[in-house]
């Protein structure tokens, strides 16, 4: 196991080779692929609520929340867009330095899912504007994420385990 140099960054682990399914942590360029095609697909929707077409906009926020649905309960291993990067991405870079644990980006996929379900059941209780809040404020977490490399949703993690309030899961060497 690496040192983890900042106490402020994602834990790391040790890389393990292409291919196997038993990895301690993710590659780290995996959710940032993730995040570039939430934001595009955030933009999309931003665009189409600002624009009046807000059924589309809402059943579009509703798939997005959906993917986050999907990458908070079952992990980020397991989403959608994990598995196009596993297969399409991947295999054309090098293995990466080190591996990151999979528990803050799985945590942030909650935090997605909080703000655009939020947005949505705003929106079904009258209340329009919050969609395109909603879409808003979730583009520029991803945007962070997909172009920086800043994930708020793993850093308001890190900020909740320092304070107690989660605790860490023990991972398996």
């Amino acid at each position: 196991m690496s040192a983890n140099p900042d106490p402020g960054t994602t834990p790391r682990t040790e890389p393990q080779p292409h291919g196997r399914g038993d990895r301690v942590g993710v590659d780290p360029r995996s959710p940032r692929f993730g995040a570039g095609i939430t934001a595009v697909l955030l933009l999309a929707d931003l665009f189409l609520a600002l624009t009046g077409a807000t059924a589309a906009a809402a059943v579009l926020l509703l798939v997005i929340a959906l993917l986050f649905a999907w990458g908070a309960f079952a992990g980020v291993r397991r989403h959608p867009y994990g598995a196009l990067y596993r297969v399409a991405v991947r295999p054309r870079l090098a293995p990466p330095a080190e591996l990151e644990d999979p528990a803050p980006p799985t945590f942030a996929q909650g935090v997605g899912l909080f703000v655009t379900g939020l947005g949505l059941v705003l929106f079904a209780s009258g209340v329009t504007i919050a969609l395109p809040i909603a879409a808003a404020l979730a583009f520029v977490a991803a945007f962070l994420n997909a172009v920086f490399g800043y994930c708020l949703g793993c850093q308001l993690y890190l900020l909740l385990v320092r304070a107690g309030l989660i605790r860490r899961p023990a991972t398996a060497a």
